[in-house]
């Protein structure tokens, strides 16, 4: 048991507390605005690419906050009571947190039972507040696609519960050396988080993220798991100490009721001026940042100092909003952002898991509909939430109000509340107990995938030894793969992100071997990959990659091409993953140049870049005469029965029928 921290020599009650925390409004408005642009970000990304930003405002009010409430105590009481300081972050963060893991694991439970297996490793991750690292360990991260994902926003409360779990005890160590030495002890908190923010700019990697094999300078080796960098610099708790740091660090210099004691008292117009300052840059960043770019790779901009910037703008605002006299903060406390900001807890909880149930799949935008479906749904369930179960635990006063019932003449409210309750209990333990005897599955795209990859062919099964060193490159089935980002388009309506994997050249060994035509080659990513046993029973030799990109299959084909084994006939469906350059494509099809048909199938998927991808293929047959097209992404909307899954990409059996029958039919096979 840790008992609380005793009264350092120094301490001698205050006639004012001048560290005192008052309510400040503004901070909720800051939070509302925070929440708001979180959750149009989680709606459709290209909506706002970097509104995930609205998280670090988050650690740094919390960490601003949190460091002047354990100030303001010790400067109250003499001491800081630790108990009372996690009691009261228990009451006030886990009603809820329990409340929608009951209510996540009952619908699974009713509506999604192959996803149970998956979601018990979530939620007992949640209830021990390492969300954060789980996904890191899992390959789960932020911008992996494809699964039933409800609980994966809850990797940033992780981090702010292991910081709060921390932090105090920070803190009590800090104040022992002398509560009048903190001012000077926060340029040392700042230096940590310029610190952490150039150690993430070095360990940063640079270029498309692809699979562990490929790309391996992209990952951490740990345990036999391949560990993105990308993942961990997002979402690990070191690496986002930053914003936390900042707002800690602060708090030891900007005290609201210090401040109206000295000349700053009257500087409230100028800290208006920084506010707008502040407003605007993080509004430049929400609009222009992202956590990765359509071909694959992370935002520079964004690991390179991006955190660290939106934590000096949220600084900048926090600066105004906490003066008596600025008016921004008055205009931040206006009555609408005070409701949202005083439940932005809630709002973050539930809306993600609503917004799953809606895209059934991570990775899918929501339309514009199903985002006002969404959000109406979260805004009744967060004030219930509110007022039933947050309120009442926090402020101790759930006691009273059974007191109150069951002194009540009319039993009738008890017998409701009673039936409810058992209702409630009944489904809890049926749900729980699924849950733990669920079996681990793949999603269905998993699945699908891999038994496509029964017909596929190894890319350096392709080429033969011949009489001198042939650079060819490697591609296998069974590599580790990694999560990558896509944007979302206007294309369908919806958004999937899928692991991208590299090909990595390597070289064959002298033989005297002469190399055979292959007289029908397919080349493609997951989407053929979807339909490779259909294509394999009519004698195409398909070699077909889970997010393979057009750029990574060029010195393969090049390779091909200088081996005398392309034949008759190439079929390609490459595009999916990313963006397509003028050089890339004019590449990859003068290696395909001498083959007397190509046929080229368009992209159909629900991302931003699809409509310029396929622009540049629809041009090809002006550049390349050998180049026959087949517009997928119009003939995919006329595919007869149940034809794609959950992303609306994938192909489900009659999809792969369907898609394989239009390629038989343009061969004439």
């Amino acid at each position: 048991m840790i008992e609380p921290a005793t009264r350092p020599l120094e301490w001698s009650p205050p006639r004012t507390a001048i560290s005192r925390v008052p309510y400040l409004p503004g901070l909720d408005g800051m939070r509302a605005l925070a929440v708001a642009v979180v959750i149009v970000y989680h709606a459709n990304n290209t909506w706002l690419s970097g509104g995930f930003l609205g998280v670090e405002v988050f650690f740094v009010i919390s960490g601003y906050l949190i460091t002047l409430l354990l100030i303001g105590e010790h400067e109250r009481t003499g001491r800081v009571d630790l108990k009372q300081f996690w009691a009261r972050r228990a009451r006030r963060l886990l009603p809820a947190l329990f409340t929608l893991l009951i209510g996540v694991t009952i619908y699974t439970a009713l509506f999604r039972r192959d996803a149970l297996g998956q979601l018990r490793g979530d939620v007992l991750a949640a209830l021990a507040y390492v969300s954060n690292w789980y996904q890191i360990w899992t390959g789960q991260g932020y911008t992996a696609s494809g699964d039933f994902a409800p609980l994966r926003h809850l990797w940033s409360l992780a981090v702010e519960e292991q910081f709060y779990l921390v932090w105090p005890l920070v803190m009590v160590g800090l104040i022992r050396l002398g509560r009048r030495r903190l001012p000077s002890m926060s340029r040392w908190l700042a230096l940590a988080a310029v610190v952490i923010t150039v150690l993430m700019a070095v360990l940063y990697y640079p270029g498309p993220i692809e699979s562990c094999t490929s790309t391996p300078d992209a990952y951490w080796q740990l345990g036999g798991r391949c560990l993105s960098k990308t993942d961990t610099l997002y979402l690990g708790t070191f690496f986002r100490l930053g914003g936390l740091l900042l707002g800690s660090a602060f708090a030891m210099v900007w005290r609201p009721v210090a401040l109206m004691r000295g000349p700053i008292r009257d500087k409230g117009r100028i800290l208006d001026v920084l506010a707008v300052v502040g407003l605007g840059g993080l509004a430049a960043l929400v609009w222009v940042l992202s956590v990765v770019e359509p071909d694959g790779s992370a935002d520079p901009w964004l690991f390179r100092g991006g955190f660290f910037v939106t934590g000096l703008a949220t600084l900048l605002v926090i600066a105004a909003v906490t003066h008596q006299r600025s008016v921004a903060g008055m205009m931040l406390g206006n009555p609408v952002l005070l409701w949202i900001g005083t439940r932005s807890y809630g709002l973050y909880l539930y809306h993600w898991p609503i917004f799953q149930i809606e895209r059934r799949v991570a990775g899918n935008p929501l339309t514009f509909g199903q985002f006002v479906v969404g959000v109406a749904i979260t805004v009744v369930i967060t004030e219930i939430s509110y007022r039933v179960i947050e309120t009442p635990i926090r402020r101790g006063t759930v006691g009273r109000w059974w007191r109150r019932l069951q002194d009540a003449r009319d039993p009738a409210p008890r017998r409701v509340i009673a039936g409810f309750g058992a209702g409630v209990v009944a489904l809890s333990v049926f749900a729980v107990a699924t849950l733990a005897t669920a079996e681990l599955k793949q999603n269905e795209i998993a699945e699908s995938l891999d038994q496509g990859q029964q017909a596929v062919t190894d890319i350096d099964d392709l080429t033969p030894d011949v009489s001198a060193p042939v650079s060819v490159a490697e591609t296998r089935p069974d590599a580790t793969t990694a999560p990558s980002s896509a944007a979302g388009s206007v294309v369908g309506g919806s958004t999937t992100v899928a692991p991208t994997t590299t090909v990595a050249p390597t070289t064959v060994a002298p033989t005297t071997v002469a190399p055979q035509p292959i007289p029908m080659l397919a080349i493609g990513d997951s989407v053929m990959l979807g339909a490779a046993n259909q294509l394999a029973a009519k004698g195409i030799t398909v070699s077909a990659e889970v997010s393979r990109q057009m750029k990574s299959m060029i010195p393969v084909v090049q390779g091909l091409r200088d081996t005398g084994q392309l034949g008759d006939t190439v079929i390609v469906h490459l595009g999916t993953n990313g963006g397509l350059s003028d050089q890339t494509v004019t590449d990859f099809f003068s290696a395909l140049s001498g083959v007397p048909r190509v046929l080229v199938l368009t992209i159909n998927a629900p991302r931003d870049y699809v409509a310029e991808n396929n622009a540049k293929l629809v041009a090809l047959p002006a550049q390349f005469p050998n180049v026959q097209l087949l517009y997928w992404d119009g003939l995919a909307a006329d595919c007869p029965g149940n034809c794609f899954y959950d992303d609306g990409i994938h192909l489900r059996p009659d999809g792969q029928d369907y898609y394989s029958q239009l390629i038989f039919g343009v061969l004439g096979i």
